[in-house]
């Protein structure tokens, strides 16, 4: 994928999801980029210094949150250059996902590390609007055939 010409947006909910997305930094820290997340302690602790979109949360079965976060991207991509989404889930991943996908942004989601059983509603939900579906463990192929294995990111 090539992201030279734009920026990295880097989506996720906080805690396991944020994390797993800053373990990426190897891949992004010399590129530009930018993050989508919750305002918790946590986020803005890992992510101080950095380029953040605030969303907003509760995501979980809550519809007007879900609205707002969809209004909330048609705006953020209108003031960017973003030349790809990656996103490790979960609520807030999805009006993300719609919109970069609609204005024909590469979209790259990971699947979390701990769900190996079963795959998580964000993953299913972002699905059709994927360019590219990654997994850590060869075990979540079963779930998603088409994706690669890029191995645990923690």
């Amino acid at each position: 994928m090539d992201v030279e010409s734009g920026e990295v947006m880097l989506v996720g909910s906080s805690g396991g999801h944020l994390a797993q997305l800053v373990a990426l930094a190897p891949w992004y820290r010399d590129r530009a980029r930018s993050w989508v997340t919750f305002d918790t302690p946590d986020a803005r602790s890992l992510l101080d210094g950095e380029d953040v979109v605030w969303a907003h949360h509760p995501t979980t079965r809550n519809l007007k949150n879900l609205a707002r976060n969809l209004w909330l991207a048609v705006r953020v991509f209108q003031g960017r250059d973003v030349a790809a989404v990656v996103t490790t889930g979960a609520g807030v991943a999805l009006p993300f996902v719609i919109v970069a996908r609609l204005r024909g942004i590469p979209t790259v989601y990971i699947e979390v590390y701990d769900r190996i059983d079963t795959p998580t509603l964000s993953a299913r939900l972002c699905r059709p609007f994927l360019s590219a579906m990654l997994v850590q463990w060869e075990e979540q192929r079963r779930l998603y055939p088409k994706a690669t294995v890029v191995g645990n990111l923690l």
